[in-house]
């Protein structure tokens, strides 16, 4: 890891256990339900979920906007941790800049880990730049905070469907 890289960290506990929380990140009928920003609708979840293997979705925004993006994971340890790099994409999974900033960085390592105390799951996202200039590190350090405000919607959003599952 180079030192200059600045992680982002969200962590959120939900009263789930560990192998549910680890089903609903691994199934993509369940990601379909919750994944994305607060108010996006996932249109599309195909995921082949073994190392190597790519996680395809497309997600509509509330004003009719569709986004796509992918993960290729890296590794999956049940019930512990998922490792994936996550990048935007087009339909077919072709990797693409992010539609509304040009100097994203194309890449993130991603890093979901799941812990469990006392029947409760805590679930920690760590994000890295992969492969990115200066300028992308300089652009995904300066997002902080849109990215807090980013996962704290989708990990609400994973909230209230757990609630109802």
């Amino acid at each position: 890891m180079n030192e200059k890289n600045k992680e982002f960290v969200i962590s959120r506990e939900f009263d789930v256990p560990r192998e549910l929380m680890f089903k609903v990140w691994t199934d993509p009928e369940h990601m379909q339900r919750w994944w994305g920003p607060k108010d996006f609708k996932v249109i599309h979840s195909k995921m082949d979920l073994r190392p190597g293997g790519v996680y395809l979705y497309g997600i509509r925004s509330p004003d009719g906007q569709d986004m796509w993006g992918k993960f290729v994971y890296r590794e999956i340890v049940k019930p512990e941790r998922i490792v994936f790099v996550n990048s935007f994409s087009d339909e077919s999974g072709g990797i693409t800049r992010h539609p509304m900033s040009p100097t994203w960085p194309l890449e993130l390592l991603s890093t979901i880990t799941f812990t469990e105390q006392a029947g409760k799951t805590t679930v920690t996202v760590r994000w890295l730049p992969l492969n990115a200039t200066e300028e992308e590190r300089n652009t995904f350090e300066a997002g902080f905070d849109s990215m807090q405000q980013g996962w704290g919607g989708t990990l609400d959003q994973l909230a209230g469907y757990l609630a109802k599952a």
